[in-house]
């Protein structure tokens, strides 16, 4: 097991991933730990031109299974180039979103099993799932309404369908409460913030 720390901020479109994902690594910062923020899918060449592939609303016809394989090609690049590395070397690296996404998202598509991704990711991420996974929990309707600029491909789909996956999610959590945290994100940043730090404080102070 590599020293370093994993962490993951997941939840449904608009729920604040982002920001808390940035605030997080800004205090890991300041508090002179060694902190990486990445996103999935992006943050390497390839990975931000897969990106750009899956959330492109031209590409109405892409399958599901295909979906979900881009997504994991996107997350294997990321972690041989950036995250085992980091880890390796010790540092806490912050994830705004990662195979629990892929779980949410794709779970059902095409027939897709849980089974199934789960057994693509493994080969994926080489086996390196992440240490703790903070689900930030909002409503599918409050979810998307914070949606402001133009939706992408996945948030163009309908609310009967970000429905489920906000149900995938918790559904995750319920499932592996070791490794997973559900925090309500229908509230001001700096609550959320504090409630995010309240569950990862414990795995950092772990930390040699």
């Amino acid at each position: 097991m590599s020293r370093g720390l994993f962490l993951v901020l997941d939840g449904t479109e608009g729920a604040g991933k982002s920001t808390q994902a940035r605030l997080l690594e800004q205090h890991l910062l300041a508090l002179g730990r060694e902190a990486l923020l990445v996103r999935d899918p992006g943050t390497t060449r390839i990975g931000e031109q897969v990106r750009a592939i899956l959330l492109d609303p031209a590409h109405a016809e892409m399958a599901m299974r295909c979906e979900m394989l881009l997504y994991m090609s996107a997350r294997a690049q990321m972690m041989a180039q950036i995250i085992q590395p980091a880890l390796d070397a010790g540092r806490v690296v912050v994830c705004d979103r990662f195979v629990s996404s892929t779980l949410a998202y794709q779970l059902g598509g095409d027939g897709l099993s849980a089974d199934e991704i789960s057994a693509v990711a493994q080969i994926a991420i080489s086996g390196r799932w992440p240490d703790l996974t903070v689900l930030l929990d909002l409503p599918a309707d409050k979810s998307l309404a914070r949606v402001k600029r133009a939706k992408d491909r996945i948030e163009q789909r309908p609310m009967a369908y970000h429905q489920q996956v906000r149900a995938n999610y918790l559904a995750q959590a319920e499932a592996d409460p070791a490794r997973y945290r559900v925090i309500d994100a229908d509230r001001v940043p700096e609550e959320v913030a504090r409630d995010v730090w309240r569950e990862i404080e414990p795995l950092v102070r772990s930390m040699s």
